[in-house]
């Protein structure tokens, strides 16, 4: 398999996922308030959303990379 079939499978399976899920979250820190030797820091929870259009357009350029990676010119 060659890195454009590779790259192509990559795609089709992080798109179903965007689809499946709708985005996904993490948790970040941040320092709130710092005086001296005292650090206070805050957990945020961040989410993305996944647009549906950009999980359908890596399945459809994964499906594309699929077909067309094994033809050459």
């Amino acid at each position: 398999m060659n890195s454009i079939k590779l790259v192509g499978v990559v795609l089709i399976v992080l798109g179903g996922l965007g689809l499946v899920y709708g985005g996904f979250s993490y948790t970040k820190d941040t320092t709130a308030v710092k005086l001296g030797p005292l650090e206070l820091t805050v957990q945020e929870k961040e989410t993305v959303n996944v647009p549906l259009w950009a999980g359908i357009g890596a399945i459809v350029v994964g499906g594309m990379l699929l077909v067309m990676g094994g033809k050459k010119g």
